[in-house]
């Protein structure tokens, strides 16, 4: 008897973990793009440190998220990238490291489902980069106050 309930109770875990495991992991990627607007709001707002803070926040974020959730790959380039931002407080080169940072998020949000919102990836002709947006209002995190509202919307990820 001691022997069936024994293998009931694996049986019921290694069905359950799994089952658990998903649902932690499935904030994760959310959290992800929180920590890239985060970025993008401080750039926006001409706060080098505030930059620095949150990529270094998104670093340890990505740094706990599975490759089984993220690629490898993906995961290694937003490291790159987010640990430039965070190891300058020289905003400059914090919002040249963006455009690439940028196009690697969007890689990633065009593979993984990274948020139940629509995402929205802005093109900036002044800077002739991208970015991603929770928002179709325009706040361009290459330029800040100069020029806040240089750009437009080209897609929607949904």
């Amino acid at each position: 008897m001691k022997k069936i309930l024994l293998l009931v109770a694996i049986c019921a875990t290694a069905f359950v973990q799994p089952c658990f495991a998903q649902n932690i992991s499935t904030l994760k990627p959310s959290e992800l793009l929180t920590s890239y607007y985060n970025i993008k709001d401080a750039l926006v707002s001409g706060d080098a440190n505030s930059a620095a803070a949150n990529a270094e926040n998104f670093v340890k974020t990505i740094n706990s998220i599975s490759s089984e959730i993220i690629h490898e790959s993906y995961k290694q380039a937003l490291l790159k990238d987010a640990s430039k931002i965070s190891a300058t407080k020289d905003l400059k080169k914090q919002r040249e490291v963006f455009s690439t940072f940028s196009a690697n998020m969007y890689a990633l949000a065009k593979e993984v489902k990274l948020n139940s919102e629509p995402i929205y990836y802005v093109y900036c002709p002044m800077k002739k980069a991208t970015w991603l947006s929770s928002s179709k209002t325009i706040k361009n995190p290459y330029f800040g106050s100069a020029m806040l509202t240089c750009g437009k919307v080209t897609e929607t990820i949904q």
